[in-house]
């Protein structure tokens, strides 16, 4: 008989995987951790100073030493990845998954030199992403890696066993639907509810905060109909011009019918046997087709920073911070109330001016950028939800503009903790709906290229501001070579992917090639011939020539707008990628960011 430990056990990363096995159950997704997840794991444990408490991770114990995970496996193979990067000693099969024989065979050799014999189609292409990703972000941020080996004998997580004879599948489901613990933004809510002298105030606080957390549907859905009316305008597109404070919204919610949710213990969870729903009401639909780009904690801090108005102060929103940031809500009734009605105030903002990834149509599994307002029409009498662009239709020049210039920023700064751009959109639309905001974006831009001293950068130093926004640009206003219009002003339907790889066209390491041919290292890493794109397309690419890269992969040359004018700088000039080029490329494309304010289209 398997002795299980009952007791919450805490883990030191670093020997995570020296003694025991993590067996990963076929129910369970792929690995599947984006560059953001991945990236704001690293940059946690890097900035950690002392002990570093990196969560928990839910287990079964099936034997002496070794674990079924049920939740927190993202993390736990993110970590196993890490430390292959970072060569440490780590026991062979200590991590693997169920039925899956590529995952296993790529655990067992990435990292090391086998990797290179083996096929590529033999090899899981999740896997691999992940440990590019890794490696790639240490490259760029000039991470050391034995300084952060010695942060991972200080980083610990809690390994907590699930009761004995528990439903297992029952449980991974509601893990993934509502199985939150106690978390800081819990602890804020109950902070800023202690202070509402009536439980009237206190359940209307409770309900705005539950329907506010809510951030992958519309906060308008999330209240029931009879709220959703008397709330909001009369096509539910922003909060009603005479619910002006937090006892306005208390007079309407506590008309309405509503079951707020509190805080579960793990045992609550676990033997709660109520069917779950992940949305309020009937609205999964909206749940499952919108995708907000920051978590609700996260949200918090970005209103506690707009209502601040606050300058750049990166500590704001850092997570860290989180109670010590807000505590200033909670001083006093009055404090408090403001907090919970700007909360609300904000999130209808963010909502109808800050772009989401959106799964549905041709996008149904990869996901869009999605500026989008929520309206409401009258359908056989009943009023219901419609989505459509935030500026005119989603086709609207203006509408296309700015959810591209978001997205640029979005996949530039994607910890939540450099997002200030969202803050200083709220903060403007807060004082006035009707503000400039792709104005106000276009100059954030702006100062942020130029702070990166771009002209004097090279190779890796590029900052990945200068490379986004110059597509923005080129989008915006479209380019042309020698008379000939390459680029057409926002044209067609590009858009920007999750790039984090600085790619040499011409190759540093050429293939077969005269060394007397060579170029030189200041041509090799000048700007004209760099261009920023997915790691996976960099890994791609490797050290071909750029005619073999535009040949064989002309979808990862897509990915980048300024990548698609070396292709046809390139064709225009016969085929010839040359250092005389690439230098006339630099310029001119030095020339687009100098002068890379508004247009004045708007």
């Amino acid at each position: 008989m398997v002795k299980v430990d009952k007791k919450p056990k805490t883990l030191q990363v670093s020997s995570l995987f020296t003694n025991v096995k993590y067996e990963i159950p076929i129910y369970q997704r792929n690995y599947a951790w984006e560059e953001k997840q991945i990236e704001q794991l690293i940059e946690d444990i890097h900035s950690s100073k002392g002990t570093y408490f990196l969560g928990t991770l839910i287990v079964n114990q099936k034997e002496a030493d070794v674990y079924e995970v049920i939740d927190g496996q993202q993390r736990l193979t993110t970590l196993y990845l890490l430390e292959k990067y970072l060569k440490i000693d780590i026991l062979k099969g200590s991590l693997y998954f169920e039925a899956r024989e590529k995952s296993n065979r790529t655990l067992s050799i990435i990292g090391t030199e086998e990797i290179n014999d083996v096929l590529e189609e033999l090899q899981s292409e999740e896997l691999i992403r992940g440990y590019k990703i890794i490696e790639g972000y240490f490259l760029s941020e000039k991470i050391d890696p034995v300084s952060f080996r010695e942060k991972l004998n200080h980083v610990q997580l809690i390994r907590i066993q699930v009761p004995k004879n528990i439903d297992l599948n029952h449980y991974f489901e509601i893990m993934n639907t509502r199985g939150e613990q106690l978390e800081f933004h819990e602890i804020v809510k109950a902070k800023l509810l202690s202070q509402l002298s009536t439980n009237e105030d206190k359940k209307a606080g409770s309900i705005l905060w539950d329907a506010c957390s809510n951030m992958d549907s519309y906060v308008q859905m999330n209240f029931d109909l009879n709220t959703r009316r008397n709330l909001f305008s009369d096509d539910w597109s922003g909060i009603h011009s005479e619910v002006y404070d937090f006892d306005k919204v208390r007079g309407i919610i506590g008309n309405g019918d509503h079951v707020t949710t509190g805080t579960k213990t793990l045992l609550e969870i676990l033997t709660d046997k109520q069917p779950t729903n992940k949305g309020r009401g009937s609205h999964m639909e909206e749940n499952e087709r919108f995708e907000s780009i920051i978590s609700f904690p996260h949200f918090i801090l970005q209103v506690n920073k707009a209502i601040s108005k606050a300058e750049e102060n990166e500590s704001m929103l850092d997570d860290k911070n989180f109670l010590k940031s807000l505590e200033l809500n909670w001083e006093n009734e009055e404090k408090s109330k403001a907090f919970l009605y700007n909360l609300l105030k904000c999130r209808v903002l963010f909502d109808k001016y800050i772009l989401k990834r959106e799964f549905v149509g041709d996008y149904k599994e990869t996901g869009k950028w999605s500026l989008q307002r929520l309206e409401s029409y009258k359908d056989r009498g009943y009023l219901k939800p419609k989505y459509v662009g935030t500026f005119g239709g989603e086709d609207d020049t203006k509408n296309k503009q700015l959810r591209l210039l978001q997205s640029c920023l979005r996949i530039t700064y994607t910890s939540p903790k450099t997002m200030h751009w969202i803050s200083l959109v709220l903060t403007s639309l807060m004082n006035d709906e009707n503000g400039n905001i792709l104005e106000i974006l276009e100059k954030y831009c702006n100062h942020k290229v130029r702070e990166s001293k771009y002209e004097n950068a090279s190779g890796f130093h590029f900052e990945r501001i200068v490379f986004t926004y110059l597509d923005y640009l080129i989008y915006r206003d479209g380019y042309s070579y020698e008379g000939k219009q390459i680029i057409f002003p926002l044209k067609d339907d590009w858009q920007f992917h999750f790039r984090n790889s600085i790619e040499h066209f011409y190759p540093q390491n050429p293939i077969d090639v005269d060394p007397s041919t060579r170029w030189n290292l200041e041509d090799l890493n000048g700007f004209g011939n760099l261009a920023l794109i997915t790691i996976s397309g960099n890994s791609k690419f490797s050290n071909l020539p750029p005619n073999g890269k535009v040949t064989s992969y002309p979808n990862i040359i897509k990915q980048s707008l300024k990548l698609k004018i070396m292709r046809e700088m390139m064709h225009i000039n016969g085929g010839v990628w040359n250092q005389a080029i690439s230098d006339t490329h630099k310029r001119e494309m030095f020339c687009l960011l100098q002068g890379g304010g508004s247009n004045g289209l708007f």
